[in-house]
């Protein structure tokens, strides 16, 4: 059995950060939300494509999106009269690359 680690001073991350992180990992623990964030990193797309892309009306994919950008995961950006979403935050490639090693 391996001796116990209680010498180490290991440096730990703080609660309230954990908190946040929970909070996003949350966010994006939903099979649609997934599948967007899956799409996104390869590319911007519209909500009518995203919805398309997981079988959902317009005004779900929006909610779902909505969610994730208010956690700072995704951005949009409009042209035209398209609204274009995008990933804002680059450490989602790591998760979905855990997720496609686990899962896929």
């Amino acid at each position: 059995m391996p001796p116990a680690n209680t010498n180490k001073k290991q440096k730990l991350i703080d609660l309230k950060a954990l908190g946040r992180a929970s909070e996003c990992l949350k966010t994006i623990a939903h099979p649609h939300r997934l599948r967007m964030v899956e799409m996104l990193l390869s590319g911007r797309y519209t909500v009518g494509e995203l919805a398309e892309a997981c079988g959902i009306p317009s005004h779900m994919a929006s909610e779902h999106l909505r969610l994730m950008q208010r956690c700072g995961l995704l951005s949009s950006q409009r042209d035209g009269r398209r609204n274009y979403y995008e990933i804002a935050e680059p450490h989602l490639k790591g998760i979905m690359d855990c997720i496609q090693n686990r899962f896929g």
